[in-house]
Parts: C-alpha cells; structure tokens; sequence
C-alpha cells in the first residue's frame, strides 16, 4: 500500500476557537494521504459540532449524482465542543455520509470512549474520502496520523478486529471503531462498532466503510479540550453532576438499564410484538432488564465520565447460548431481536445481540428486516425454498441465528435479507407491508402508540428515527418544562405539531454538542457550559435556532438527493388499529399531523422545501439560493 507512516502534510498553530482543537484531519484514501485542515470558525459557530457540522461540510461536497458507496461520498467522523470534558454524558460522537440505505442523510451517533480519545489526539473531526486499493486502517495519535495495512484484518469480526488492533499497536487505551463481514460485504444496514460492542448502528455507516475499503479508525491521545472559562465550566459540570447521581431516572437506568422500560413500554403498546402485528406480548418479563439484572448481568459499563453506567455486562455459562462477559442488549435490540420475532429467551437474544455486533450489523434494521421474513413465511408467501433449507417460526431462534450469519456474510437468503425490509417486500410484491419510512426501518417504537412518535418518523432527516424526538418519553411524562415542552395526551393531535418541531430543534441542538437522549440535565446549565467552554453568550433560544437551522440545512440535502414527499406517509401495515393492548383501536391522522407541521416549519407542503423566508431567517442563503 505504498508508505506504511503518513504523517500529517502541516502542522497547524493555536486552537482557533475555545471549546475546539480547532483542527480537522482529511483523508483522502485514494491518494493514501493524510493532511490537516482548520477548522472553519464560521461554521462551527453556526452548526456548532456532530451531525450539525458534518452536514454544513458535507453541504460543500456532495452533489445530486453521489453514489453512496462511491469513493466521492465523503465520510465524516466528527465531535462536539463538550466532547472530551468534564460535562456529563456528553461523550458521544457521530458518523455522517449520504445513506446507502435509503439515499437521503445518513447519521449515526454512539457514546463510549472513541469521540473522547479523537479529541486528545488533536482533532474536531474526521473527514475521509476517496477509496483506497487495499484495506487500510487509520491510525490518529497525538496530532499525527498514518494509514496502516489491513489485509490482516480484514474478514475478523468487530471483537477480533479491536483486538488485533490492540496487540499489533502494544496499547490497551487504543480505540478503535471497525466494521465486521457486515461492513465489508456492503450490507446496506451495516453498523460502526467500538469500544466492544457500542453500535454506531442506523443509516448504514459501516457499509460506507466497506466501500471505501476502510477496516477501523483507530485513536489514542494525551492532549485536552481548551476551555474559555474553565472555573465556571467545571461549577456548571459539578452541578450537574449532583443533580444526575440524585436523579430516580438515573438511578433506574443504572440498575436495569434501557431495557428496563421494556415492561412500560409493552404496556402502552408502545413496544411491538409480532412484527407490529401484536398488540401485547405477554412474555415481555422474560426479557426485561429486571430479569436480566437478576439472571446473566455480570456488570454495568458507561461512556466517558457518564455516572450512569446504563450498559450491561452479560455472561452465559450453560446451554446452547453460551457467551463470555460481553455486551449485553438495549432496550432497541431487545425488542427487535425479542419481541417482533417473539422470542422470549433472554439468552438467545443476547446471543443474537452479540452476532449482530460481531458482524457488525444494525439490531433494529436486521430484526425488522426478519421480522417480515417471519410474516411472510407464515403467509405461504416465502417458503423453505426461499430460505436455503431454513423454517422460520415465530420464537424460534435457531434459524435466527443462522440468517443473522448469512446476511453478514450476504449467503444464499442473507443476500436479501442484506439490502433491508423494504428491498424484501419489493421482491416478493407487498411494499405495503415494509416497515419503513423513507427506506429506513422503524425502531421499536410503534407509531399507532403516538402521534409524536408518528410525526418523528415521518419528518426525521434520516427516515423512521426515533432519537429526533423521543416523544415516547414525552409522552409518559418525561416533559422538558424550562423549554416549554411538557406533557400532553400521546394520541392528542391537536397542538401535537408545534410540540415536535420545537422538541426536535432541541434534539438536533443535542445532537451537536454530542449529548446523550437518556440524560436530562437542565437546559440553562447544558447552555451554560456551552457558553464557558467556547465564551460565546448563547441562550436557550439561540441553541433551538441552531437546532432548527441544522434540520433546515438536513431537509435541503435529502431535496438534493431527490427526496419524495409522496414517501412521507406510513406504510398501510401501520394504517389498520391493533385491536389489544395499549394503543388499541388508534390510527394517527398523518394528514392533518403533517399539515400541521409543515405550518409550524414553515416549509412548503407540495413540495416539502423550506421556505426561501425561513431559509434567510436561519441564515442559510446559499441554500436558498440553491432551492429557489
């Protein structure tokens, strides 16, 4: 592959803005060169930092005919300005790139250790580009960079992969964020998986990796954040920390982690069953997290400085689903991997957790995408035929585990299963019962259990997400009141709109800092140590401004990428009311939901663009310009 140590081309001086190392590394694999860039001060400001930034960088580079899994479509890896402090679970970073997935934006966001340690190595972000002729890995440590043979790894698992890494570089404290066959075999739902099995899951991100024949992004650093007013950030930090140890949320999801609201969940039909053909699932205990607490946990885990420790530590000693201590399911892949196929062995759907991550594979697009392999096998539509020799039946995991292993690896049937659920439907005729928006499946969140959650699904940038409002916390009354966002009725529409568009500008203002969904510190103090770290005198409102212009700039891209309004709908599948449970006899009102919003948004119904009066009013002239 040409020189094995790739130094950066020039050495920047002095951060440029506080809060920032005010340095991006640029990749271009193609050239296999490495080189540092300064960061745009101009964009920080406005865009802030994780998927905000990455998407005003990835505006500059990206056109109408990108191939997704083309050396054009850039990679970015990118923080935020909290990123590698004292400010609690604010540790996470982001992967971006257009999907190849569903063709619009993709992004995935994933705590641990790595956004951290990318920091103390001397960078804001990561921006890659081009394909190289061999797997290559990157290595970025203290401010230096060099891209390193791969052949080695390449074919290893996620685990297998970080630990090769760590034994060929002779450093325990190394992070590295990697693709598995998933990645490498271009599964479109492909996942980025570090610090052992934290997924970087939605979007396909790991198969972008794959096409650029990048193995992992490896860093380790001794450096630290640059602060304006480092007093001040600290007093904030501390106070907020006192607040989190306290809270009964927190201490909840320290004990049973996010699983531990799978039996709430269930119980407002929230959480579904049967692939969303179910309203209850009266074996939801058996894979609860109180149940797993009391039976396989070994351990808890937490991001960087996180006093909450909401991942799990499982072990299996016995039977046929036997694991050493590793990662044990979130709430997401309990559901997806669990209660959609029916399956309620806590021990197979940690193993099938572990296979996913091992892979690298996405829980929630993989157990949709089975979910409908299920259905339509129990409707004579597929047969043993279609599935090399396999019968699927409804909680049963054995042939689970084998299809999970043939997607990662795209054999036989797992090639299908590879391309995602609404490629599946297509093929065997019943689009209409995709579970997806926009090409993206939805999470585990159904949307006849809210009219938020509908509305998310429907508007995201990235297709049926569920961490641009968690409205279903709203909704069991987890309100934001110091932002005007508190609890209403969850089937309530009236008003509903107005809600969403202000909790998803808050969202996507977390979105750039990066902070954790699961935390709700108060908004003036997340302000407050956004002010001290970087001196500038933000407010609430100027954070949902940066918030909203971020959505604006996200929506303009996907219009780019040749988004359809008429796919802004919920698949017919999720248009007939369940008659049990929850959230029976309900069917959300898309119509007058997105009517609504669009008025709230000020974006153009027909069309689905931002107005060109919004577009200025937020700043985004180019954009504008480009639209109108």
């Amino acid at each position: 592959m040409g020189e094995r140590w790739i130094s950066s081309e020039r050495r920047l001086g002095k951060h440029t803005v506080d809060g920032y190392l005010g340095r991006l590394l640029v990749v271009d694999l193609t050239a296999g060169r490495v080189a540092e860039e300064e960061l745009n001060s101009e964009y920080a400001r406005r865009f802030i930092g994780g998927s905000g930034l990455a998407a005003r960088y990835t505006y500059d580079m990206i056109d109408a005919d990108t191939d997704p899994l083309g050396p054009e479509n850039p990679l970015i890896f990118m923080t935020g300005p909290l990123v590698g402090t004292q400010a609690p679970s604010c540790s996470r970073y982001v992967i971006c790139a257009r999907s190849p997935h569903t063709g619009l934006w993709g992004e995935s966001n994933v705590g641990g250790f790595m956004g951290p340690q990318l920091r103390f190595a001397g960078y804001d972000g990561i921006v890659i580009k081009g394909r190289a002729d061999e797997p290559v890995y990157l290595f970025v440590h203290d401010g230096e960079a060099e891209l390193r043979d791969a052949s080695q790894l390449w074919g290893l698992d996620t685990y297998g992969t970080q630990q090769a890494i760590r034994d060929e570089l002779g450093e325990r404290s190394v992070r590295a964020a990697c693709i598995g066959p998933g990645g490498e075999n271009l599964v479109k739902y492909a996942a980025v998986i570090s610090d052992q099995g934290r997924a970087a899951g939605r979007s396909g991100m790991g198969a972008v990796m794959g096409s650029k024949k990048l193995k992992a992004v490896v860093c380790r650093g001794k450096g630290s954040v640059p602060l304006a007013d480092k007093g001040a950030f600290e007093t904030t930090a501390g106070e907020i920390l006192a607040l989190l140890k306290d809270d009964v949320s927190t201490q909840v999801l320290n004990q049973t982690g996010t699983s531990g609201s799978a039996n709430m969940l269930s119980l407002s039909g929230n959480m579904p069953n049967r692939y969303f053909m179910a309203g209850e699932f009266d074996e939801v205990d058996n894979i609860s997290g109180s149940t797993m607490a009391e039976t396989i946990q070994v351990g808890t885990s937490g991001c960087f400085g996180c006093v909450v420790q909401c991942g799990r530590q499982v072990q299996i000693t016995e039977g046929p689903y036997q694991l050493e201590e590793t990662d044990g399911p979130e709430y997401e892949t309990v559901s997806a991997l669990g209660s959609l196929l029916l399956i309620d062995d806590l021990k197979a759907v940690s193993y099938l957790n572990y296979l996913c991550n091992a892979l690298g594979l996405d829980t929630v697009s993989m157990g949709v995408t089975l979910g409908l392999a299920h259905y339509l096998y129990d409707e004579g539509i597929l047969s043993s035929r279609d599935t090399d020799g396999l019968v699927l039946r409804w909680g049963d995991a054995e042939p689970v585990m084998r299809l999970i292993e043939m997607t990662g690896r795209r054999e036989g049937f797992g090639d299908l299963l590879a391309e995602g659920n609404l490629s599946l439907a297509r093929r065997f005729g019943v689009e209409d019962l995709a579970a997806q928006v926009h090409g993206l499946e939805i999470a585990m969140h159904d949307p006849r259990a809210s009219a938020g959650v509908t509305l998310s699904y429907l508007t995201s940038p990235r297709g049926a997400c569920h961490n641009k409002s968690d409205a279903y916390w709203l909704d069991m009354g987890r309100s934001l009141d110091d932002l005007g966002i508190g609890f209403t009725d969850r089937f309530e529409e009236e008003g509903k709109a107005a809600l969403m568009v202000r909790h998803q500008d808050w969202r996507s203002a977390g979105d750039t800092l990066v902070s954790c969904l699961l935390v709700y510190p108060p908004s003036e103090a997340l302000v407050a140590m956004l002010a001290a770290a970087t001196g500038w005198g933000f407010t609430i409102s100027d954070l949902l401004q940066v918030g909203e212009r971020i959505l604006n700039l996200k929506r303009a891209l996907n219009i780019r990428w040749d988004w359809n309004p008429e796919h802004e709908k919920l698949p017919s599948l999720f248009m007939q009311p369940l008659t049990e449970g929850g959230t029976a006899g309900y069917v959300p009102d898309v119509e007058k939901l997105l009517t609504d919003y669009y008025q709230a948004r000020a974006w153009d119904r027909k069309t689905g663009k931002p107005t060109r009066e919004k577009l200025l009013e937020l700043g985004l002239d180019e954009v504008a310009a480009d639209l109108y």
